[in-house]
């Protein structure tokens, strides 16, 4: 009796050389479709006919004054809603034919859907929505997220989790709360605040490579610490004499002649404290260094393939301890947007978890500046359109609002507006 035969799979039977594409990923145009569908629905159809939606778009230090606009209710959402539809429908079309569309598609479509949301969200509102302090708050908010993302990127990049920006950031703030009051200058602060956060990138770096401690326990554990010895300072220090020790002064408004001038754009981008001007700079600057430089190589190689990187000679324990204590700095840095940039005074906790939200930011923004930047904007976004929609009392929860950046980076990194994926060699240690 011969034994039973098997089938071969389908694949061997595919001639040779044959190439075999991967599957096609609808996910992206799908959730675009769906989500205009919605829109179209309760935006538009639902909206009730006749309001109108009034916008404010100058400000009280504008040197050319614009009268807020009106535009109708109903009508501006089923338009907006109905362009969001024709764009997944681009979208339809390029994954159907393989294609890649360029990021101006997701970034179109998310700003017709968000000027929809707010077109329904202040009908019927006298009082309007000051759409220039709607961004320039966003802008604000989004420093400490912006400066925290940028230093998990650096350590990362690298191959270290750094799950310690929330301690970072406190222990920016701190120090830089100390001596601006001590010195009696913002600026003295801003200096000491990344001395702070290169500490604490110091200790986590030490324990994750000389003692091969697991980085997300030992960030962690950061976090604790920094928080324990911040509210001990605060109790016994900080808030017997504030005005000896937690009273600095805050960072001055500048505004960049002529640039501050232009309508919207001028008083959200360039009438800014000089902390908003070094987060442009710092931006640009690990852009170009991170992935245009020598520089950059070797800390992308050390993070990918460390043993590849040690065989051409990259010191990589020393790339890795070069790189998190930068990060550190950096997430110091902006941890000065808490009191001294903001001209308040310590207080206990008062980073209040956004070290956790830099890093979905950083997650959000693919391990890139540009893209931890704009990840940090929305964010930042969320948080002041719900500040601003509570002050002119628009029934929707602000609940709801603070859930949209989480729900965003939720679809990311299951992949539904593409492939997210981390440095290979992240969290793992490197001997020879």
């Amino acid at each position: 009796m011969s034994a039973p035969t098997i089938d071969a799979p389908a694949a061997s039977a595919r001639p040779a050389g044959e190439l075999v594409l991967p599957p096609i990923r609808w996910h992206a145009p799908i959730a675009y479709a769906a989500v205009a569908l919605v829109g179209l629905v309760v935006f538009g159809l639902l909206g009730k006919a006749g309001d109108v939606s009034t916008f404010a778009v100058s400000t009280t230090k504008d040197f050319v004054r614009f009268e807020p606009f009106s535009v109708p209710s109903k009508l501006t959402a089923t338009l907006l809603c109905l362009g969001a539809l024709v764009l997944a429908g681009i979208s339809f079309n390029a994954t159907r034919q393989r294609r890649k569309v360029g990021p101006w598609l997701p970034i179109l479509y998310g700003v017709f859907m968000v000027f929809a949301f707010l077109v329904w969200a202040v009908a019927g509102k006298t009082s309007g929505l000051p759409l220039t302090g709607l961004l320039q708050g966003s802008l604000f908010l989004a420093i400490p997220l912006v400066f925290g993302a940028l230093a998990g990127l650096l350590c990362e990049r690298s191959g270290i989790i750094n799950i310690a920006i929330e301690g970072q950031l406190l222990g920016g703030a701190f120090l830089a709360a100390v001596v601006a009051t001590l010195t009696g200058s913002a600026y003295a602060g801003l200096i000491a605040a990344p001395i702070a956060g290169a500490l604490v990138g110091l200790l986590l770096v030490l324990f994750a490579i000389k003692y091969v401690v697991n980085q997300i326990i030992v960030g962690v554990v950061l976090n604790v610490l920094v928080i324990g010895v911040t509210s001990y300072l605060f109790s016994t220090v900080l808030k017997q004499n504030p005005d000896t020790w937690n009273n600095p002064p805050g960072l001055p408004v500048i505004s960049i002649p002529v640039l501050s001038q232009i309508p919207i754009i001028g008083p959200v981008l360039f009438r800014q404290t000089v902390l908003v001007y070094i987060m442009y700079v710092v931006v640009i600057l690990l852009q170009i260094m991170v992935f245009r430089s020598r520089w950059g190589l070797r800390l992308r190689s050390v993070g990918e393939h460390p043993k590849a990187a040690d065989t051409v000679g990259i010191k990589v324990n020393r790339t890795r301890l070069r790189s998190t204590v930068l990060g550190g700095a950096v997430a110091g840095l902006g941890g000065a947007f808490f009191t001294v940039a903001a001209g308040l005074a310590f207080g206990k906790e008062m980073t209040n978890g956004k070290g956790y939200i830099a890093l979905a930011a950083m997650i959000l923004g693919r391990w890139s500046p540009k893209g931890a930047l704009a990840a940090a904007l929305l964010f930042g976004f969320a948080n002041n359109l719900q500040l601003q929609l509570s002050i002119i009392q628009t029934p929707i929860p602000s609940q709801i609002m603070l859930m949209t950046p989480y729900i965003v980076t939720i679809f990311a990194v299951a992949g539904l507006v593409g492939r997210v994926r981390p440095p290979a060699a992240e969290g793992i240690p490197y001997t020879k």
